[in-house]
C-alpha cells in the first residue's frame, strides 16, 4: 500500500486549533519604532543626513552610544539550544519560541527590550567569540538554556571580556527567587537562615548557583547531591565545578545518598527532576521546607510534601509559592541598565532576593512566601534594589 501523503498546509491548519500553536503563529515579537517617520523632515532626522551628526558624535565620544541609541536599554538573550526547559538539547531553531517568550517577559515585567539570539554552535570558544562581537549592540547579555558545565565557563569568560552585565538566568535567576522564598519561610516560622541545614538535589547550573547564594546569605549548612549522592571532597569523580562546590558546602562532611542527606534536614531544594521517596521526606526535621521545583513533575508531589513540611513551593503556576525566574531577571536587568552597570555582582543578586522577599513580608503565610509574578510591586522593588546595590559596589556608571 502506498504511503499516505499529508499536506503540510492541512497539518498547519489542524495545529492552529491548539491555542498554544495559535498564539505562536508568526512569532511573539515585532520591532516597533519609537519615533515617527511621517514626512521628509522626519526622514532627514531619523536617517540621513541627521543621523550622521549623531554617528560622528559617538565616534568622538563612544560613551554617547548609551544616550543616543537603544544600546543601554536592550539585552541579548543568547542560547545554543542545548538545555531548553525540560526538553533538553533540541537545537537553536527549536529553542526560538522559548527565547521569544523570554524577551517578551523582559518587556512586560521589567520594561526592558530584548532580542533572541540562537547560535548554531555548542563550542564554548565559538559562543564566547560570537557574543563578544555582538556585544557593541547591547547593554547586557542574558545567557539562556545552555547546558552545564559549559554554561559556567561561558559565563565566566564573557564576564572577563565584556564591560556590560552578563547573567545566566538558569543559574542566578533561580537562585535569587529561591533565596527570597527561603528568607520568608524562615521569617514565617521564626528562624534565621543560619539555623537551617539545606539539601539541594541537583548539581547542575541551578543547583550550583543556589548553593553559592545560600552560602553568601549565611545558611547554616548546605549539602548538594548529584546522581551519585552527596558532593563531597572525598569523592574522586568530581569535575572542576563540583570540586569547587565541595570546597564551600557540606561543612559537616556528610557522605552517602540523597536520602542520607535529607535525614534531619530543614530544607529540601529540588532542581534535578526524578522522584524522592516519601519515606525520605518523612525523615526531615519537624517544620521543614520543601521547594520541589522540577517541571512539570516536582521531585516531591505537593500533596506528599504537605504531610511533613511547614512550607511547600514548586516551579508550577497551579500551586502556591511558585519559584519563577520571571520574579527576578526583568528587575535585575532593569536595575543594572538603569545605572549602566558594568557587571552584576553577588551583592546585586543578594539585594534582589531581599527586595523580592520584602514585597510580601507583611503578608506571609504558608501559601505566600513569594509574590505572584503579576504582583506589580515586584519589578520596581527589584529594579531599585539592584540599582542601589550597583552604586554601592562601584559598578554603576551613572
Amino acid at each position: 500500500m502506498a504511503a499516505e501523503i499529508v499536506n503540510p498546509q492541512e497539518e498547519l491548519a489542524e495545529d492552529a486549533i491548539d491555542p498554544a500553536f495559535a498564539l505562536h503563529r508568526g512569532g511573539k515579537m515585532a520591532v516597533q519604532a519609537t519615533v515617527p517617520v511621517r514626512d521628509t523632515a522626519d526622514l532627514s532626522l531619523a536617517y540621513t543626513p541627521g543621523v550622521a551628526k549623531v554617528c560622528t558624535a559617538i565616534a568622538e565620544q563612544p560613551e554617547l552610544v548609551d544616550d543616543y541609541t537603544w544600546k543601554s536599554q536592550v539585552v541579548a538573550v543568547v542560547t545554543d539550544g542545548s538545555a531548553v526547559l525540560g526538553l533538553g538539547d533540541i537545537g537553536p531553531e527549536a529553542s526560538l519560541p522559548v527565547m521569544e517568550g523570554k524577551a517578551i517577559l523582559f518587556k512586560q515585567f521589567g520594561g526592558v527590550d530584548a532580542v533572541p539570539i540562537a547560535l548554531d554552535t555548542k563550542d564554548a570558544d565559538e559562543i564566547v567569540e560570537t557574543v563578544v562581537r555582538l556585544a557593541p549592540s547591547f547593554g547586557g547579555v542574558n545567557l539562556e538554556d545552555i547546558s552545564a558545565p559549559r554554561c559556567f565557563e561561558i559565563e565566566e569568560r564573557l564576564k572577563e571580556r565584556l564591560n556590560i552585565p552578563v547573567f545566566h538566568d538558569d543559574q542566578h535567576g533561580t537562585a535569587i527567587v529561591t533565596l527570597a522564598a527561603l528568607r520568608n519561610a524562615a521569617r514565617l516560622t521564626g528562624r534565621a537562615l543560619g539555623d537551617l541545614r539545606a539539601v539541594i538535589s541537583g548539581a547542575g547550573a541551578a543547583g550550583v548557583a543556589i548553593a553559592k547564594i545560600l552560602v553568601e546569605a549565611g545558611i547554616g549548612d548546605v549539602t548538594v547531591c548529584d546522581r551519585k549522592g552527596i558532593v563531597s571532597a572525598t569523592r574522586d569523580d568530581l569535575n572542576d565545578v563540583k570540586r569547587e562546590l565541595a570546597g564551600f558546602t557540606n561543612k559537616a562532611g556528610r557522605s552517602g545518598s540523597l536520602e542520607d542527606a535529607m535525614a534531619g534536614a530543614d530544607v529540601f531544594i529540588g532542581v534535578s527532576g526524578g522522584t524522592v521517596p516519601e519515606p525520605a521526606v518523612a525523615t526531615m526535621a519537624e517544620g521543614a521546607f520543601v521547594f520541589a521545583m522540577a517541571n512539570p513533575n516536582p521531585e516531591i508531589h505537593p500533596d506528599v510534601a504537605r504531610k511533613y513540611a511547614a512550607v511547600v513551593a514548586t516551579g508550577r503556576s497551579d500551586y502556591p509559592n511558585q519559584i519563577n525566574n520571571v520574579l527576578a531577571f526583568p528587575g535585575v536587568f532593569a536595575g543594572a541598565l538603569q545605572v549602566r552597570a558594568t557587571s552584576i555582582t553577588e551583592g546585586m543578586k543578594l539585594a534582589a532576593a531581599e527586595a523580592l522577599a520584602a514585597v510580601v513580608a507583611d503578608e506571609l503565610s504558608a501559601e505566600k512566601v513569594i509574590p505572584s509574578p503579576f504582583d506589580e510591586r515586584v519589578g520596581p522593588a527589584v529594579t531599585a534594589a539592584v540599582a542601589a546595590a550597583a552604586r554601592a559596589e562601584g559598578v554603576a556608571r551613572r
